[in-house]
């Protein structure tokens, strides 16, 4: 049987606007001078504020994030929600497309390029349900600035459907973030002050 996806060409790779790198590289610069005390304190608050959304009831297969540099720590989540039973994965880059491989804590992983880890290539590729998605920048209307590469943007073109909940912390906020016609605004934003309702 031969599945076709969507056609997700319309999505640029990256983003060419100088306004938008600005703009990442100044809040990537905020929360790399958050001091690691004060993010391994608010990391908890986040993961309470993640693990109350109502979302989880009937939630199927959850992607979130191995995290790097000083991104908001997502594990926690991921095992209080293994507990909970609910299905696992993580996001790998394959052939410059985001694919989502089976996972569950304590497992191998191994190295994914850009920094990351990801699960093994023998790993089954999953559907998310609920994206767990890193931030650079964000804004109130759930809007989000990434690492410029666009992957996100085209999987949840191409993955229909779904919760997607952006973590970070109060400090990578700015007022509005430039956006194109394709970019799909978060369902939530959660950081260590607040839980925003977006989508």
């Amino acid at each position: 049987m031969t599945t076709t996806r969507p056609d997700t060409s319309f999505i640029p790779p990256a983003s060419p606007s100088p306004r938008k790198a600005a703009l990442r590289d100044a809040a990537l610069a905020r929360r790399d001078a958050l001091d690691l005390d004060s993010r391994l304190e608010w990391d908890p608050e986040i993961t309470d504020r993640v693990l109350a959304l109502p979302v989880w009831d009937s939630a199927g297969p959850v992607s979130a994030y191995w995290p790097m540099r000083s991104e908001a720590d997502p594990r926690p989540i991921l095992e209080a929600l293994h507990e909970r039973g609910l299905p696992l994965c993580l996001p790998a880059i394959v052939d410059k497309r985001m694919i989502f491989r089976r996972w569950a804590p304590y497992e191998p992983i191994v190295p994914g390029g850009f920094g990351t880890l990801v699960p093994a290539p023998s790993e089954p590729e999953v559907k998310p349900a609920i994206l767990i998605v890193p931030l650079a920048a964000f804004d109130r209307r759930g809007y989000r600035i990434g690492y410029g590469k666009g992957y996100y943007d085209r999987a949840l073109a191409e993955l229909g459907p779904t919760i997607s909940i952006g973590i970070g912390y109060a400090a990578q906020e700015i007022e509005a973030v430039p956006h194109e016609p394709h970019d799909r605004r978060l369902d939530w934003i959660v950081t260590e002050r607040e839980t925003i309702r977006c989508g």
